[in-house]
């Protein structure tokens, strides 16, 4: 189970690209997103994603917002943020 949301909702929309078939790329261009703005997400580089990106993801793939977090992933997340090491 992920530990931060950021986790969490990357790996939500990879559960529902499983499930639809379909490749993070194709959701992107379907959701109306650039690919490096779900490819940000994805790595972990964004962690708190805008409500709006996932609204447009949901909408593209035809999931409710509530179904998108009404998920196990979520349930018991933190909402701190993970903390990269400085380079």
């Amino acid at each position: 189970m992920p530990h931060y949301i950021g986790e969490a909702v990357a790996l939500r929309i990879a559960t529902i690209c499983d499930e639809q078939n379909i490749s993070i790329n194709k959701l992107s261009k379907r959701a109306g997103l650039t690919q490096s703005t779900v490819a940000s997400i994805m790595s972990g580089q964004t962690q708190n994603a805008r409500i709006i990106t996932i609204k447009k993801i949901c909408d593209a793939s035809n999931v409710s917002l509530k179904e998108f977090f009404d998920h196990p992933l979520f349930f018991d997340c933190e909402y701190t943020e993970k903390k990269h090491k400085k380079r």
